[in-house]
């Protein structure tokens, strides 16, 4: 892409711009959830654990190795993707996770196979960072939440259509999805290039149209931002100082232990010890119900992230983790009862305990996964705050598949206990830190930190409902006649 010039290949239309957004979120989704779907199903399937002769530590390993490579690469990935920009660092993290995928499929023994998949943990460990940063970036505020959603909703899709080729595809097509996908507007303004993240924000928000009040609001309100950011020059070392930052960085990186150890993991990769417990023990049988299972939560969670506004974050947060302690305590004391006793009926119910709980944390924790953190992480420690969260995320699926498979071999439906009542403390963490940030766009939410936001100019919903249009000090911005003029022509 040329500087100062936003691609051809970028549509102009904006629901197609907004499609092919959507579609990066979506596409990074399935790579994702293949991976961590993958082990699950190979962890049932005797052809696999006969072929590398695993013992309980060796299978943890290979489930938790790709958490090594992707915790390595989150501590620098938030460097990397403000220096090289959000899109060249999806495209990256593409190649490295196909090279990965490769090498995984033809591994013709134990270490070959961890090789790849801690290749392969390397890539996603940059597209964790990358893509989730681009997207909260670029698409409106209206669906921003409905857009990254989808990020963690779709990673279902990649079970299902796991393969011997599953690493290339998705990562072929973010390949191909990039061409039309344009780069972060913040990032193009903090690098000087306000002409082409004029035009950006005007496809995406109103099809083009960079006189509008709604572009240039949002254009100065961005502007001005990261000049005042810009000026205190805080580093992530001054960030730990200051309460708001802290706040900031404390809520995104405690968000990780919500995401990973809630109990939704246990379920993701060690399903086949849940239902051995539970009186299930045949391979083909786990698998089947893996399968159904798998689109169950698919359908709760891209249904759910049709209305990840319609809650607010705190409330959509803590009542699923709610729901969520119910079930396992639930489930539970279902496993105690009739886990060995052949029973039908309770059988069954300690199974629909293992769908209520995967819907109650679809609905609401799954769409908040990579969408609240960049809302509550000010621009200039955005990318490198998206990397702690990562690299937290990636420590915490580290602590669940080397720590729970041995928990669940010693005291089996007990572990379900124990997970519920952490569960409790994190709903309270919620309730008491927790910010609200729906509606407001990447700025405004400095409001809920900082007491302020950074910028004169009104904010976006006032614009929208015809308020204030006279927009004191927009001329003066960097939003020239001329750039208007340049821009107007070339659309």
């Amino acid at each position: 892409m040329t500087e100062g010039k936003v691609s051809r290949l970028v549509p102009r239309n904006q629901k197609v711009l907004l499609a092919c957004i959507i579609a990066t979120s979506v596409i990074d989704s399935v790579l994702v959830g293949f991976d961590s779907s993958l082990m699950g199903s190979f962890n049932v399937m005797p052809s696999y654990s006969n072929y590398f002769e695993l013992t309980t530590a060796t299978k943890s390993l290979n489930t938790a190795i790709s958490y090594m490579g992707g915790a390595l690469m989150a501590l620098f990935a938030g460097s990397i993707v403000d220096w090289r920009g959000r899109k060249e660092c999806v495209f990256w993290s593409a190649v490295i996770t196909m090279v990965g995928g490769i090498i995984q499929g033809a591994a013709q023994n134990i270490g070959m196979f961890i090789a790849g998949r801690f290749i392969v943990g390397f890539g996603l460990g940059l597209a964790q960072v990358s893509t989730p940063t681009l997207v909260a970036e670029t698409a409106p505020v209206q669906w921003r939440g409905f857009a990254l959603g989808l990020y963690y909703a779709f990673w279902g899709v990649g079970t299902l259509i796991a393969s011997g080729v599953c690493y290339a595809g998705p990562s072929i097509c973010c390949m191909i999805i990039l061409l039309f996908i344009p780069e972060s507007p913040r990032w193009l303004i903090s690098r000087g290039r306000h002409e082409e993240a004029l035009e950006v924000l005007a496809i995406a928000n109103t099809g083009g149209d960079v006189a509008s009040p709604i572009v240039q609001v949002q254009f100065k309100e961005i502007e001005d931002t990261l000049r005042w950011e810009r000026e205190r020059e805080l580093s992530m070392l001054k960030a730990l100082t200051q309460p708001t930052s802290r706040k900031r960085l404390l809520i995104t990186s405690t968000f990780s232990i919500m995401v990973m150890l809630p109990g939704t993991n246990i379920v993701t990769f060690y399903f086949g010890d849940m239902l051995s417990s539970a009186g299930i023990s045949d391979p083909t049988t786990q698998l089947q119900i893996n399968v159904i299972l798998t689109s169950w939560t698919l359908v709760v969670a891209v249904t759910a992230s049709f209305f990840a506004d319609t809650l607010g974050r705190r409330t959509l947060c803590a009542a699923s983790l709610t729901a969520g302690i119910v079930t396992l305590y639930a489930l539970a004391g279902l496993t105690a009862k009739y886990g060995t006793s052949g029973y039908a009926p309770g059988v069954y119910g300690t199974i629909a305990m293992i769908f209520l709980y995967n819907a109650s944390y679809a609905w609401g924790v799954t769409p908040l996964t990579v969408l609240y953190p960049p809302e509550v992480l000010s621009y200039d420690i955005r990318a490198v705050g998206m990397g702690i969260y990562t690299f937290t995320t990636k420590l915490c699926g580290l602590f669940v598949t080397l720590v729970v498979p041995f928990g669940l071999a010693a005291i089996g439906w007990k572990v379900y206990i124990i997970n519920a009542s952490v569960d409790i403390l994190m709903v309270l963490f919620v309730l008491v830190f927790w910010v609200e940030t729906r509606g407001l766009t990447l700025e405004e939410v400095d409001k809920m930190f900082d007491g302020e936001k950074h910028s004169d100019v009104p904010d976006l919903e006032a614009i929208k409902e015809g308020k204030m249009m006279d927009i004191e000090g927009v001329d003066a911005a960097s939003v020239t006649q001329q750039q208007v003029d340049m821009i107007e022509k070339r659309v």
